[in-house]
């Protein structure tokens, strides 16, 4: 159902919410100490420029993130796995091309494709396209592909690069895990048959049932069930109602994804102040360790890919275009959350084997673009 769905993903967003304070903690414990140090040695013109740098960034991300956000909160209440399942072929090969096209007509975050892609597995989509699902929708969507455009001043080759590439590469990972026969059968015993899965409407709140309760509501039970949450499906809920519901879901995800935003956008502007101008362009420059650098950075960061093409707008003078390339298409691909999230349902030599492909397809797309001269300059 898609309630339990919403259910799952509200659970991960709290385990996200730890994370993320873990993350925000130590980034401003260092940020602190790096611009103390600048400041005590008279570096008042780096600090000007780091927030300028900062600022721009979130300015021109944050109507992007929004943007983005509501359309995937409107998406998670009325598109549920089953439907996706039925839309999308269960022929291999067909499926594949499907199923890395999703995107366009359902770009669900990336809070929420880690949990419907193990439904629809459960439902019976082969795993081969639901990795290739997992792996290309918070790319190739049009939010995504609008963000990348903006950022990357009106290039095209930006975009038809980030969505040609990712789309080539969720189609070949998806492949790939075709061939593995170990890989048919990827999901936990708790999660094959959905068993374990916790009841809910995906209101969103903390739902305290016991486990095995009789009643599918997944309220509280203590509440009158008068109450304004209506356990209506939602074609038959009031404007109202579902407005308000789309609107928590979007306050609460803005919340989450701000947070990664933020870091992203103070690390990018901290590299571009602190290191020394020599020392960056000789990283960026070089065809291997550019690609490998942005990569490490991209997985760390965990951005939302409607924001993540700021972060690396900013890199496009310093870095190689293949590593500013694998920056965008890895993270939303594979990052620390998203493989938290896989741990949790999938079997651990299935996640493992997932990161290593997925890794190792971008690895070879930014050293392919590097090598090639295919884009020279963004």
């Amino acid at each position: 159902r898609g309630g339990k769905v919403r259910m799952e993903i509200q659970a991960v967003r709290r385990e996200e919410r730890r994370l993320g304070g873990s993350y925000a903690v130590a980034l401003a414990l260092i940020l602190s100490l790096i611009m103390g140090w600048q400041v005590r040695n008279g570096a008042y013109r780096e600090l000007s420029d780091f927030m300028t740098i900062f600022m721009s960034i979130l300015l021109e991300a944050f109507p992007f993130v929004i943007l983005g956000t509501l359309i995937s909160s409107a998406i998670n209440l009325f598109v549920t796995p089953t439907l996706l399942a039925r839309v999308i072929p269960k022929n291999k090969f067909l499926g594949l091309f499907a199923a890395s096209l999703t995107g366009f007509a359902f770009p669900i975050c990336e809070c929420a494709n880690v949990p419907v892609t193990r439904r629809l597995i459960a439902k019976g989509l082969p795993a081969p396209v639901a990795v290739t699902f997992l792996l290309s929708v918070a790319i190739v969507n049009p939010v995504v592909l609008l963000s990348t455009w903006i950022a990357f001043g009106g290039s095209w080759t930006a975009v038809l690069a980030r969505g040609g590439f990712g789309m080539g590469i969720a189609i070949l990972a998806g492949w790939i895990v075709s061939l593995v026969k170990s890989y048919e059968r990827p999901l936990k015993e708790s999660y094959a048959d959905g068993a374990s899965e916790p009841a809910g409407c995906g209101c969103g709140h903390e739902h305290g049932l016991d486990e095995g309760h009789g009643c599918d509501c997944g309220h509280d039970h203590d509440h009158d069930h008068a109450d304004e949450h209506s356990h209506k499906p939602a074609a038959r809920r009031s404007f109202a109602s579902l407005a308000g519901e789309v609107l928590s879901h979007t306050s609460g995800e803005l919340f989450d994804v701000g947070r990664y935003l933020i870091m992203g956008a103070a690390v990018a502007s901290l590299m571009q102040v602190v290191l020394p101008r020599a020392s960056l362009i000789g990283i960026g420059l070089h065809p291997v360790v550019s690609v490998v650098a942005l990569m490490a950075l991209a997985y760390v960061l965990s951005l939302c890919s409607e924001a993540d093409a700021f972060i690396a707008a900013t890199f496009a003078g310093y870095f190689s275009p293949g590593a500013v390339l694998a920056f965008m298409v890895y993270g939303p691909m594979m990052d620390v959350k998203n493989t938290l999230m896989l741990l949790d349902g999938f079997k651990a030599r299935f996640v493992t084997g997932l990161v290593v492909i997925t890794t190792a397809l971008c690895l070879a797309a930014g050293l392919a673009v590097n090598l090639s001269g295919l884009i020279g300059a963004w």
